[in-house]
């Protein structure tokens, strides 16, 4: 058995609610987490690698339309670029995220009139270049390999997953956030029949990512962000009649294709977590503990039907103090007694954690993650 398989075998142990050879575990990194770790370990570190992570999500590119970035404005490490979604974003050297300054649809009556390069164009997976959902983040990467390339570099060593936008989130870097939430209520007709189409293209661009990955791939993430830290955006009743058709289409292909399925969402969004449970989903990511979401209490109600991805607190691990750190690593591998929990943090590792509190939460999992646990 492969390095490769033994990870997905890992996954899909945990993710199938059964206990495997140890826990495992998977993260996303910042940019300023990255640069402090190749000043210690050298310009060619990578975390998958160098932490041996059981697996790697890889996004194609998504945008709508495939394009480089127009470069609208620069000043030292103060940019503004227009991306392929025809959002219109600032690039900060001294802030962590993206400030979005405009955006494709400004009016309802625009959504019909927007369009789509083809979901499966190959320029999506086998050519290299800008989009926006890898490119712009707390830095701004451009010319990227192709997502086969990237793809074929992890091959053999780890767990592959794709990725894919349910609805929502992809809705919202197109006509932005306040008019989404808006527009729900006061012209719902329109946004519905954008979200259908926007519902239709995601599908086919999955199946087209599933093909491009000729067998590489052992699942799928779904990146949808419909909660904050106190609930849903929009009631759970909106949710099931506008998005949850679409989520349930998006796991049920991948199902088809025996990938296994873990749903990103950030903030508070258990009103749904039995209607993610009916479409089939297998895994939720990533849990955020700022919600007052805890991964053990949540195992008590959820056990056996949904698996949880995520939970350790990242400001534990910014802390630096290793006594926090381990306590919350130990505390959290209380949700892998017979599966159903991979060690994760609560979102992305920031740039404030240090190199070695993040080799210490490692090294803690390896020592008290090994089935059968002994806690």
């Amino acid at each position: 058995m492969s390095l490769a398989q033994q990870k997905t075998e890992r996954l899909r142990a945990a993710l199938s609610h059964r206990e495997g050879d140890r826990v495992p575990v998977g993260e996303f990194f910042w940019t300023g987490f990255l640069n402090r770790c190749k000043a210690k370990y050298g310009s060619d570190f990578d975390p998958y690698r160098h932490f041996d992570l059981d697996y790697v999500v890889l996004t194609p590119n998504m945008d709508p339309k495939i394009q480089s970035f127009e470069i609208l404005e620069q000043r030292g490490e103060d940019i503004v670029v227009k991306t392929g979604f025809g959002a219109v974003i600032r690039r900060r050297g001294d802030l962590p995220m993206p400030h979005y300054e405009g955006f494709a649809v400004r009016r309802p009556e625009e959504m019909a009139d927007f369009t789509f390069d083809l979901p499966d164009d190959p320029r999506r997976f086998f050519a290299g270049g800008d989009d926006q959902i890898n490119g712009v983040g707390d830095a701004l990467l451009r010319d990227l390999p192709a997502w086969d390339q990237r793809l074929q570099s992890y091959a053999g060593d780890f767990a592959l997953f794709g990725s894919v936008c349910e609805p929502y989130e992809y809705l919202w870097r197109i006509i932005g956030s306040e008019n989404a939430l808006y527009w729900i209520a006061t012209d719902p007709e329109r946004l519905e029949a954008f979200v259908d189409r926007i519902g239709k293209f995601l599908v086919e661009f999955t199946k087209a990512q599933i093909a491009a990955g000729k067998g590489r791939l052992c699942g799928m993430y779904f990146w949808g962000d419909v909660a904050y830290v106190k609930g849903m955006l929009f009631g759970a009743p909106r949710w099931r009649t506008l998005l949850k058709p679409h989520v349930q289409a998006l796991i049920a292909l991948c199902r088809r294709h025996n990938l296994m399925t873990v749903y990103h969402g950030c903030g508070d969004a258990r009103a749904i977590y039995e209607d993610l449970i009916e479409i089939g989903l297998d895994g939720y990511n990533p849990l955020e503990a700022k919600a007052r979401l805890d991964a053990v209490e949540l195992k008590k109600q959820y056990a056996g039907r949904l698996a949880f991805v995520g939970n350790v607190d990242v400001r534990e691990l910014e802390s630096g103090d290793p006594h926090r750190i381990e306590r919350e690593i130990r505390y959290k591998l209380q949700a892998a007694r017979g599966g159903g929990w991979v060690c994760q943090s609560d979102h992305s590792v920031t740039s404030r954690v240090a190199p070695e509190s993040y080799e210490l939460a490692v090294q803690t999992l390896r020592r008290w993650g090994n089935y059968p646990l002994r806690l």
